[in-house]
């Protein structure tokens, strides 16, 4: 099983893509709608031109979104008409994505048909700046962040994550499917798409094409969403345990106190690991949601294998204090007996 998948590259978003979004919470009017807004947008990052309009473009990020905010805009009504269009030429000389007018801010129709010569899609909120560049740096960061495909089953367990992996028919689909019945929710079956939010965080979701069907062998797809309701589905949710099922080897040893619990890096990300053997007669559904549960204790700082060794030293210790006591007691009456 391959736990270091190579990351897939993110692909460039077009401004049309973005603003069509659901993700993307920022209403947005365009200025000069004969603009096709088709333009790719390959950086994550957003950029204030401030620099380009007073003329120094040595360290323009032009392929970024631009934003205009109250700077930019009082920098360009404080120059003369001439200075202003010539300031917004030097700018529009570069394929700019698109340009976004914060907080209801308007530009004179030679700047408006200029950006329509050189086809730059005009955007308009009226948010204001901090609350733009947040949102979208919010929704590019995600759109570029880091990504992986795992082949898995992908659960949420009491509220954590948990991913069956494991070998082809090895049964996690049908592991995925009772915990459905016993009330838990399917994220993912099959392929599983990881997004880094950040180093410690991965988030997994299942692809728009499956999203929650379900391949069983024997019976064919199920859509789970259909079947058991919305209840029974979530469409993102964070990794936290990674499970990998296989078949039991007597030859290999398997953690029996859990005092060393295991990680795994993805996307170096540490994500807690179990290595879980699979035997006749064994529920592995009622194990998962053991996982789940113990892994909810350690997170509120109770570690079961941790608290039985403490309880066995105390008891060790007692012990061996109490023997050594009865055995001075002894010494000391054979002494008064040899003494006597």
């Amino acid at each position: 099983m391959n736990l270091h998948p190579q990351p897939i590259a993110p692909l460039p978003i077009t401004v049309q893509e973005m603003i069509e979004s659901p993700m993307l919470r920022l209403p947005l009017e365009q200025i000069n709608k004969s603009v096709e807004p088709n333009r790719k947008i390959t950086d994550k990052n957003i950029h204030r031109p401030q620099l380009a309009l007073a003329g120094y473009v040595g360290l323009f990020t032009y392929h970024r979104v631009q934003i205009f905010g109250n700077t930019e805009m009082y920098y360009l009504e404080s120059i003369t008409p001439k200075k202003r269009q010539q300031a917004f030429r030097t700018m529009a000389q570069f394929e700019i994505p698109c340009i976004i007018l914060t907080n209801n801010h308007t530009l004179d129709e030679e700047i408006i048909t200029l950006a329509t010569e050189y086809k730059i899609p005009l955007f308009v909120t009226p948010f204001e700046t901090t609350r733009v560049t947040y949102i979208l740096s919010e929704f590019l960061d995600t759109h570029f962040a880091p990504q992986v495909s795992l082949h898995g089953s992908f659960m949420d367990v009491y509220g954590v994550g948990i991913m069956f992996i494991g070998k082809s028919g090895i049964g996690k689909s049908e592991i995925a499917l009772d915990l459905i019945e016993r009330g838990h929710r399917l994220v993912a079956d099959d392929v599983v798409i990881l997004t880094q939010k950040r180093d410690d965080i991965l988030i997994g979701a299942g692809t728009q094409l499956v999203q929650h069907f379900m391949e069983v062998r024997g019976l064919g797809l199920i859509d789970i969403r259909q079947m058991f309701g919305i209840r029974a589905v979530r469409y993102q949710k964070r990794l936290e345990i990674v499970v990998e099922l296989e078949h039991w080897d007597d030859t290999k040893p398997y953690t029996r106190t859990g005092l060393d619990p295991e990680t795994i890096q993805i996307l170096e990300a540490p994500i807690s690991y179990v290595r879980l053997p699979i035997l006749p007669g064994k529920n592995i559904t009622v194990i998962a949601e053991v996982i789940a549960l113990n892994y909810l204790l350690r997170a509120y700082g109770y570690d079961a294998a941790t608290a039985f060794t403490q309880r066995l030293e105390a008891e060790i210790s007692r012990k061996t204090k109490g023997t050594t006591v009865e055995r001075f007691r002894r010494n000391l009456s054979q002494y008064h007996n040899d003494f006597e």
